[in-house]
């Protein structure tokens, strides 16, 4: 099981850690909602649990709760900036369909 992190988006988890001061990485993780099931929560990782992936490339750790990988087995976090927007972009392969405002995933 695997989760991977472009370039851009390790450079932006650094940023964001160095201007927070603290933390291990980036924790990311999913939850029932939206209008196609689940949404994806990302969050500061502060600590690792013995239940806890992780994922370490361009220099930047990544954690998911095992149970999660069932949905974001495979799921690629890239970041993009389109004029004044800027945003975590998922790329996941198990889901099946997503709302149209890309918020919410199936699977």
């Amino acid at each position: 099981m695997t989760v991977t992190v472009t370039e851009n988006a390790a450079a932006q988890i650094a940023r964001q850690l160095r201007r927070r001061g603290h933390g291990l990485g980036l924790r990311l993780g999913v939850r029932q909602a939206g209008c196609s099931g689940y949404s994806y929560v990302v969050d500061y990782a502060d600590e690792i649990a013995a239940d806890d992936a992780v994922f370490e490339q361009h220099g930047v750790t990544v954690v998911v709760k095992t149970a999660d990988l069932t949905y974001l087995d495979g799921v690629e976090i890239d970041y993009t900036r389109e004029g004044l927007n800027e945003t975590f972009r998922f790329h996941n392969p198990k889901a099946t369909a997503s709302c149209g405002c890309g918020e919410s995933f199936a699977v």
